[in-house]
């Protein structure tokens, strides 16, 4: 690649974004906001690598990459093509067409830099041909983002056509000295450098038959077309390449990880869409294994090893008294001063076999085992006592704890909880309780006399998920409330076309005008942040500052906001 690259971009909707983007690239470029005159004008630019920005406008962006893809693929060029997640059903056509990577909207500034220098790594010159660039496996390079719907997707699609196809999981470790030594920032940009080297192993060892996603936290995830026989040459690149030294800041950082795989072989009997997620579930059991193990660094999943959720409602049984339930703290910032003034409380399960699972796994298990009651009862005292516990320097922070439909339906539960809170010494007035949709459907009266009594008691109530169900405005009218958490969804679309930006501002203004706090959730990057800010939300959680975590890393972030 040259020291500067000529970058062609077509942004009907982002056009000055995709122009700073180029800057902080290091890039030429050439920025056109119509598709009128496209193919000409890539061709006078000479540029290897070209950016269709559909964001908001995909019948915009599919006609402009059906004018120019013809032209970039004879000259051997990438085509990056970006899209709302609203679209994601258009993605068969984007391929169709000829795209060779894509990036699903909301994505960061950085991951949308880090995509295109990617597309660029996957160009060459070619001899006597100056100025005329060399594609590798045009598929190679895809990702899933941060959607794990699309690998799900892609997995059912290959079991659906009778195709073997493996889920490589890669966790990866000791990134807490690095996070320790030079912050979140540089744990974020080592993770993105791993994925990136994963993309490149995989494009090497699997022909293109390849998808790579990074997950939650420090996890990667490669789908493959490929069966568990064809996959160690794959574990093996992967474990030499994430071996390598990472530089960060002026020093080295040496990463360790682990690995879970499961595979299906055609003939396995499954309907696809079970099967994909049967698979998933399995990979991550085997990865948790392999987390646990104090040798084998790699665990290869059984379809007779899988856990079912009878299995797991049975081991619910012995989980509090062994201490499995676990809690983590998903911090909320106030968005005028940045502080973090709060924080929601959210169960894991810490299996003895299968490692974490999360709040929906849980509970599912819960109502598999009839122990819903039980449960919601032991994390309601251990979050209590957490936060009781906590240093000075959190003890001013608000706690969400949610309620669960069953809590609602008890008799006399605002009197027993109540008393809980009393006994546990934790101060009512910084107490909020969450209520979602699930838990209100059944009987809004009651609800609604609870929540009163509960406000009336000193606690904050909120409703959680607001904006996604056909009743929300009947609970803004007839419920106590002093939050209102707009849902992830509409937080993820706030990015996309000025139709969406209008709901979320109308649920918020709404909100407001009624007196209501209003916190967003699942904000994963700054332009949603900015968005909310614009449109009147108070304070957010998400990704964006920290995902879920536990007491001392909740502290380190108080302390550094």
């Amino acid at each position: 690649m040259l020291n500067r690259t000529m970058l062609f971009a077509c942004s009907f909707r982002h056009f000055a974004e995709i122009a700073d983007i180029a800057v902080a690239c290091g890039w030429d470029a050439v920025v056109t906001a119509t598709a009128s005159g496209i193919d000409p004008a890539y061709a006078e630019s000479g540029a290897p690598v070209v950016l269709i920005d559909a964001r908001g406008a995909i019948a915009q962006g599919l006609a402009a990459a059906q004018t120019i893809a013809p032209r970039v693929a004879e000259d051997g060029g990438a085509l990056l093509f970006v899209l709302s997640r609203r679209d994601c059903t258009a993605l068969d056509r984007v391929f169709e067409l000829g795209a060779t990577h894509f990036l699903i909207d909301p994505a960061s500034d950085g991951e949308l830099i880090q995509s295109l220098r990617f597309a660029a790594r996957q160009v060459t010159r070619a001899p006597g041909r100056p100025g005329i660039v060399d594609r590798r496996d045009a598929m190679a390079g895809a990702r899933f983002g941060r959607d794990p719907n699309l690998a799900q997707q892609w997995i059912a699609a290959r079991i659906g056509d009778g195709q073997p196809v493996s889920v490589v999981l890669v966790s990866l470790s000791r990134l807490d000295i690095v996070n320790a030594a030079h912050g979140r920032p540089a744990v974020d940009s080592l993770i993105e450098v791993a994925v990136e080297r994963a993309e490149a192993v995989a494009a090497e060892a699997m022909a293109g038959a390849a998808r790579v996603a990074r997950l939650g936290g420090a996890d990667l995830a490669l789908v493959v077309g490929a069966g568990a026989a064809d996959i160690a040459a794959l574990i093996a690149a992967l474990d030499e390449a994430l071996a390598r030294p990472f530089a960060v800041a002026n020093a080295l950082a040496v990463l360790g990880c682990r690995f879970g795989v499961a595979s299906h072989q055609p003939g396995d009997p499954s309907d696809p869409a079970d099967g994909a997620a049967t698979l998933m579930r399995r990979a991550f059991g085997a990865l948790a294994k392999a987390k646990t193990s104090d040798g084998a660094m790699l665990q290869i999943a059984s379809a007779a090893h899988d856990m079912s959720l009878d299995a797991l409602a049975i081991d619910l049984h012995h989980a509090i008294e062994l201490d499995e339930i676990d809690i983590r703290f998903q911090p909320q910032v106030e968005i005028a001063s940045g502080r973090i003034t709060g924080v929601e409380a959210l169960a894991r399960w810490d299996h003895r076999k299968l490692g974490p699972l999360g709040a929906d796994a849980l509970f599912a298990a819960a109502d598999r085992a009839d122990l819903g009651i039980a449960l919601s009862d032991h994390i309601q005292r251990l979050v209590l006592a957490r936060a009781l516990a906590w240093p000075e320097a959190l003890a001013t922070l608000r706690v969400s704890l949610n309620l669960t439909a069953a809590d609602i339906a008890r008799p006399g539960f605002a009197t027993l909880f109540l008393a809980r809170v009393d006994d546990s010494g934790f101060p009512r007035g910084r107490l909020t309780v969450e209520i979602t949709e699930t838990g209100l459907i059944a009987d809004l009266a009651s609800a609604s006399t609870l929540l009163t009594e509960l406000r009336g008691a000193g606690c904050r109530v909120a409703i959680d998920d607001f904006g996604t169900g056909y009743s929300s405005l009947a609970y803004l009218k007839d419920l106590p409330l002093d939050y209102v958490k707009i849902d992830k969804a509409l937080v993820h679309d706030i990015g996309g076309s000025p139709r969406d930006r209008v709901v979320v501002a109308g649920a918020i203004t709404m909100a407001r005008s009624l007196g209501l706090s209003v916190i967003a959730e699942g904000v994963e990057t700054r332009e949603q942040l900015e968005l909310l800010a614009a449109c009147g939300a108070s304070l957010y959680q998400g990704f964006l500052l920290s995902e879920p975590v536990g007491d001392a890393a909740l502290l380190e972030l108080v302390t550094r906001t």
